[in-house]
This record gives structure tokens, C-alpha cells and sequence, in this order.
């Protein structure tokens, strides 16, 4: 989800929720601590020299339990963000504490934010040999298949 998304979901919420992807809903006394640009400047595996940026925030639980961020609160600190950094719409990446600091991808469901599990992948597999991955055929499902010659099945 991009910064422009987030802009034009909050003003119809009442609340702002996150949700983890197994279900678990980030503690609603939640904090947005962070609203920043993380730039990461690299090279991949096979060479090629790649730069990433995403507009980050930091979700953070604190021992005040009647805190409420409201859609507006969150909307002005985007646009103070906006305005004091020069945020650009770029990709969102949320920061939250579980057992370390985890990133995740955000998408919304219709009722509040979710926070995605991101993945590790190679940028280059072609440049260090990773095989292609064989496609799954269920075997069940072959039994009743009808090969016929020059048909290309077998």
C-alpha cells in the first residue's frame, strides 16, 4: 500500500486498527512513533547495484492503556511528516515489536489495516544458479487423465 492509499482510507474510519496476518490485532493503545524514509542503496547477488525506498512507520505498545490514536492524529502526522522530510508516495513498510522488530507489508481489508508478512527472495537467480521451481501435479488427479499419443502429456 502506498502513502496515497493511507491518505484516502483514513478520513471514512473511526479507528485505526492493525491486524496481524494470523489474526492477532496489534494492542489498540498502540503509538505511531516513527513516520520516516528508509532508503536502502545496494548490490544484489548477481551484480546489480539497486536502491529501495519506503516510507516507514513504527508501531509501538506503551503502558498507557487508554491511548487511542484516532485517523485524524494519524493524518497529521503523515502530513507533518510530508511537509518536515519531504516524504514522497512510496511504498509503506511497518515496523512492530513481536519477539524482534519485524517488517511488514500494509494492505487493508475494508475494516482496518493489516500487516503482511514480508519475504526474503534472491534478485538475481538467474545470475547464481538457483534452479526454477518444478511444478506441483497432484498425482490423485493424473490417475483419471487420458494420455493419448503425440497429445504432449506424457
Amino acid at each position: 500500500m502506498k502513502l496515497s492509499n493511507i491518505k484516502e482510507i483514513l478520513p471514512a474510519l473511526d479507528n485505526v486498527e492493525f491486524q496481524l496476518e494470523n489474526g492477532t490485532f496489534v494492542p489498540e493503545h498502540f503509538h505511531v512513533t516513527e513516520v520516516g524514509v528508509i532508503t536502502k542503496h545496494f548490490i544484489d547477488c548477481g551484480g546489480t547495484i539497486r536502491k529501495e525506498k519506503v516510507v516507514n512507520f513504527q508501531l509501538w505498545n506503551a503502558n498507557d492503556f487508554e491511548h487511542r490514536l484516532k485517523p485524524t492524529k494519524l493524518l497529521n502526522i503523515i502530513k507533518l511528516s510530508e511537509e518536515k522530510l519531504g516524504i514522497e508516495d512510496a511504498e509503506i513498510e511497518v515496523e512492530y515489536q513481536s519477539e524482534t522488530i519485524g517488517k511488514y507489508d500494509l494492505d487493508f481489508n475494508g475494516n482496518h489495516f493489516v500487516l503482511k508478512n514480508k519475504q526474503t527472495a534472491c534478485l538475481a537467480s538467474d545470475a547464481c544458479g538457483i534452479p526454477a521451481e518444478k511444478q506441483k501435479v497432484n498425482l490423485a488427479e493424473l490417475k483419471d487423465a487420458c494420455c493419448t499419443p503425440n497429445s504432449g502429456c506424457c
